[in-house]
């Protein structure tokens, strides 16, 4: 059994999904291992990982749209407005959503399904640069 650990920085430019299958794709066809387990860990609160259906930009628009009606940007109704209206939003975006995944790996592959994709999720509205963590665990 070996293990294998990256740091992987993304540059999110938008707030939304941001596709990041063929980063994570890229450094795991560069490691050895062929049967095992992919960790992905991101680093933030105010960003999110998801895994989900990387064929119709609709699918994304509309998590967007729905996360944005759940969680509206308005700074009369949040405390902590330290970094503007979208900072506390932000952060209840994190909390709803996921801050890592697992993936298996078969073949030296992630055994992702036909339509699924590995999306950055950023909440906030600037520019950000975002750190993955991947750590892989197998032989």
């Amino acid at each position: 059994m070996i293990q294998m650990q990256h740091s992987l920085p993304i540059r999110a430019d938008r707030q939304g999904l941001h596709e990041i299958t063929t980063d994570v794709a890229s450094w795991l066809a560069q490691q050895t291992v062929r049967t095992g387990l992919l960790t992905i860990y991101i680093r933030h609160t105010s960003a999110s990982i998801l895994i989900q259906e990387n064929v119709s930009p609709d699918v994304q628009r509309d998590l967007e749209a729905f996360l944005e009606a759940l969680v509206p940007e308005d700074a009369t109704r949040y405390r902590h407005t330290v970094e503007g209206s979208d900072d506390m939003p932000a952060h209840i975006k994190g909390a709803l959503t996921q801050t890592h995944l697992v993936i298996p790996v078969a073949d030296g592959r992630l055994a992702l399904g036909r339509y699924q994709g590995i999306f950055l999720f950023e909440h906030r509205r600037q520019p950000r640069q975002r750190e993955l963590v991947l750590h892989l665990i197998g032989e």
